[in-house]
């Protein structure tokens, strides 16, 4: 039963861990979509975590987003550095309201959420400790930020007409310059997310919760 809160400034799903679990992840959506349809995807790649699914909070012609574009690929800077400053000051409140450790959250984003889970993992590393990227798009020159040994795994389609494989092998660059420890999965796929690529995130989610995530 899916559980839906308001705290720090957002309204989202929740769902307890079972068991016991550690992990907690903490799941952004893509445009259109929105915080009950994206749980569903925490529940199939960590089906024990305890699960955070943000409601976008930016309505674009009926579809949520986490932040504001001007037209297609044309994106608010202001507004995204804004709201990547919002949501690091709201993930310490959503823990602590379910208690939740720090040290064992994981942020999963696709696509719109990607892209601002990814400014966050370069603006404020020390919000989560670990990120998966899912078809993410970065539309600037990040800072130069010491990011050693934070886990990253990075998804992507080989056929994507909205994130091309160039342009997320840059992202993928930009991290590993900073020296994070980074998974990258190409799928032969487009945008859209299919069973191999869950399966994947699924496999990192088993390392990282071990201690141990893979690197390729």
């Amino acid at each position: 039963m899916i559980k839906e809160l308001n705290a720090a400034g957002y309204t989202y799903a929740y769902e307890p861990a079972k068991e016991g679990n550690a992990l907690t992840l903490l799941l952004l959506h893509g445009t259109g979509g929105d915080h009950t349809s994206f749980i569903g995807l925490g529940r199939l790649v960590s089906p024990g975590a305890a699960l955070i699914a943000l409601k976008g909070n930016v309505n674009e012609n009926g579809n949520l987003r986490f932040f504001r574009r001007h037209g297609e690929g044309v994106y608010d800077m202001d507004d995204l550095a804004m709201r990547t400053l919002r949501l690091a000051d709201a993930i310490p409140e959503l823990l602590a309201e379910h208690g939740r450790d720090p040290a064992m959250v994981v942020g999963i984003g696709y696509s719109n959420g990607a892209n601002l889970l990814g400014n966050l993992v370069f603006e404020r590393p020390g919000s989560l400790a670990g990120a998966v990227l899912m078809h993410p798009l970065l539309p600037y020159e990040p800072p130069m930020r010491d990011l050693s040994g934070k886990p990253v795994l990075i998804t992507y389609g080989r056929r994507d007409p909205v994130t091309s494989t160039e342009h997320v092998e840059e992202i993928i660059s930009r991290l590993r310059e900073r020296r994070a420890d980074v998974t990258a999965d190409l799928m032969e796929a487009g945008h859209e997310v299919r069973d191999p690529e869950l399966k994947a995130v699924a496999k990192w989610l088993k390392a990282f919760g071990k201690g141990d995530p893979e690197e390729s």
